[in-house]
């Protein structure tokens, strides 16, 4: 074996070998710009180990390979991508993500409502984990067993990629999850690392003994207590094993390049059916170092940045999005067009609830202020709440400034949103409380959580000011299916015994027929929340200020007011201006007078006039274009 050697010899005579084997002219292309990046982060990652070169060439063969195979449809599709490499910034673009069987019974029933999503006005559907996983809990599919076999229950690859063409014919991007951090306990290579079959031995983290479990969890934390305690979790033969999240969820050991290679297989796989965006999982876990916490390491950045280099070679229509549900520093760390170049942004969804119980937006404020901005090439996905729990994920050094203590503050967000504290509106659940460290989060429907399951008058409104800041701030504004018709919390989940140990479950209803029966029917409240969200999708759509992510904040001088400015590039900009408390306020005209006095309210289609301020209602909304002096 050669180990890697940090100057460009390795690179030129990988690329040889390139020339030598027939790989086609574009595949040149793209291995002589992107090689250089993917041999210098493989020098970074595995230069002190022997099998560096081999896996290094091995990975780039593995991706001529995938380019040699890649379908003309999506080669087509790459050129289109990189000759508009903005595409997902666009006004237009509307996200909505479901789980198949809960929302259409199988991939079958997914390619049926496609005139449905063209309807909602979809650009990009993310579904959820729909590949082979372990029969009862496994984590909503987050427990995969094979990354090429779809859950026999809901179709096949090859259904898969019939779906992802009707979908890209109909102007929507196939989502699906890229489950990298860890694989189930069932998976292939998981049983021949437990069987000591050769080669994979190390794929995962296993130790004969506590020693060395004992000595990482000095510094891990634990993520899922109500599974097991700690990291690690005993084989059958005494054994311990990584297990970051469920007891049958085994951590990869990216330390080893096979790991890299096996998975970046599976990734070049994957775009070959025509799946446009991955979506990273749990991208702060996937490198390990004792004594550190494990999560966010240089490594992970550097792992990231060289699957990206391959998909550059194979497949370079494709995008990663990140899902890090952690510190917000750490959130933008992994977003940049060459790791992740779209991102869940978790800040501000908390945010938006934390500001609909304090009454309060000044948090939310303050974090599209100083946490909102993007490097160029990039864009957040902006969301209600998604199928995972809600943490309440803001900074404790933000919220001091504002006379916040951290701590109790979360409390007291748990306590009201699972309806235990005074003026609670919400009806959620509370997920993996912890009794020792009194952490815990929150699952629930966007409208059990506003108020409309509870009755509350100021329900509806919430669940409109909720999406019209996702729809306003930028990026790509994400629709849980079904909450546009104010779907509520399932709580037959509970008898349902491989789901009644997980609360979030309660928030994944089955598709809610009746709802969308009545959204054409102002007297429900399904017909008025879709009518509502209707309109501002329209709007949006033509609204070329909310294309991109470029944000300015306004400072309305109201704690209730959340505002903010989109600049556009004729001297116009759209002010966005959000009352989250339950009674009327307004922005004054003193505040206002930095922009001209005419106005065009987009929602209702009228003009204002600022000189006398302009005033919200409880739980309102405005869009406002205004040319700013």
């Amino acid at each position: 074996m050669t180990p890697l050697s940090p100057g460009s010899r390795d690179v030129a005579r990988i690329l040889s070998d390139l020339t030598t084997s027939g790989a086609d002219r574009e595949f040149l292309a793209n291995a002589e710009l992107h090689l250089p990046r993917l041999h210098e982060l493989f020098v970074r990652l595995y230069g002190d180990r022997p099998d560096g070169l081999e896996r290094l060439a091995s990975v780039v063969d593995l991706a001529r390979r995938s380019w040699t195979e890649r379908p003309r449809a999506l080669k087509a599709l790459d050129r289109e991508r990189e000759s508009t490499p903005d595409w997902f910034e666009s006004e237009r673009m509307l996200g909505g993500v479901c789980y198949v069987d809960r929302y259409a019974g199988g991939l079958s029933g997914i390619r049926d409502a496609i005139p449905y999503f063209r309807e909602l006005g979809l650009t990009y559907l993310h579904l959820m984990p729909l590949f082979e996983s372990p029969e009862g809990n496994s984590d909503g599919g987050y427990a995969v067993s094979s990354y090429r076999r779809v859950n026999p229950a809901l179709g096949t690859m090859e259904e898969l990629a019939e779906l992802a063409a009707d979908l890209r014919r109909a102007g929507i991007s196939l989502v699906v999850d890229f489950i990298f951090n860890h694989t189930s306990n069932e998976h292939e290579w998981a049983r021949k690392a437990v069987a000591g079959v050769s080669g994979f031995e190390d794929f995962y983290l296993i130790f004969p003994d506590r020693e060395m479990p004992d000595a990482y969890e000095r510094t891990t934390r634990e993520i899922f207590p109500d599974d097991h305690p700690g990291s690690f979790v005993q084989l059958d033969d005494g054994r311990w094993i990584w297990a970051t999240f469920y007891h049958f969820q085994w951590d990869l050991n990216y330390a080893n390049p096979s790991v890299f290679e096996a998975m970046a297989g599976e990734m070049l796989f994957l775009a070959n059916q025509g799946v446009e965006i991955l979506r990273m999982d749990a991208v702060a876990f996937i490198w390990k170092r004792l004594g550190t916490t494990c999560e966010s390491l240089p490594e992970a950045h550097l792992l990231l940045q060289a699957f990206n280099a391959v998909l550059r070679m194979a497949a370079p229509g494709l995008l990663f999005k990140s899902e890090a549900i952690v510190h917000p520093d750490e959130v933008v760390s992994y977003i940049s067009p060459d790791e992740c170049q779209v991102s869940y942004n978790p800040l501000q969804m908390a945010l938006t609830w934390e500001a609909l119980a304090t009454r309060d937006g000044r948090l939310l404020q303050q974090a599209l202020e100083r946490r909102h901005t993007l490097p160029e090439g990039t864009a957040w996905v902006n969301y209600v709440r998604s199928h995972d729990d809600i943490g309440w994920t803001f900074a404790d050094e933000d919220a001091a400034e504002l006379g916040i203590d951290g701590y109790p503050h979360r409390r007291f967000l748990n306590d009201f949103y699972v309806g235990r504290a005074e003026g609670s509106f919400a009806r959620g659940v509370a997920f993996q409380e912890n009794p020792r460290t009194g952490d815990a989060r929150v699952t629930g429907t966007t409208a059990s959580l506003a108020g409309i399951e509870a009755g509350d008058a100021g329900g509806e409104d919430r669940v409109v000011l909720a999406h019209a800041l996702a729809l306003s701030t930028g990026g790509i504004p994400l629709l849980y299916l079904g909450d546009e018709v104010a779907q509520l919390n399932d709580y037959g989940y509970a008898d349902r015994p491989a789901e009644a140990g997980d609360s979030r479950w309660v928030h994944r209803p089955f598709r809610p027929g009746r709802n969308y029966d009545d959204r054409t029917d102002a007297e429900t409240p399904a017909g008025r929340v879709y009518s509502r969200l209707s309109r501002l999708l329209a709007v949006r759509r033509s609204t070329p200020e909310f294309a991109g992510n470029e944000l300015i904040a306004f400072n309305a001088h109201v704690a209730s007011i959340v505002a903010f400015l989109r600049p556009g590039d004729t001297g116009f900009a759209v002010l966005v201006a959000a009352n989250v408390a339950d009674s009327p306020a307004s922005i004054d005209a003193v505040t206002l007078s930095g922009l001209h006095p005419e106005a065009l309210d987009l929602v209702a289609s009228t003009p204002v006039w600022l000189g006398g301020g302009i005033a919200l209602p409880a739980h309102g909304v405005r869009w406002l274009r205004v040319r700013v002096r």
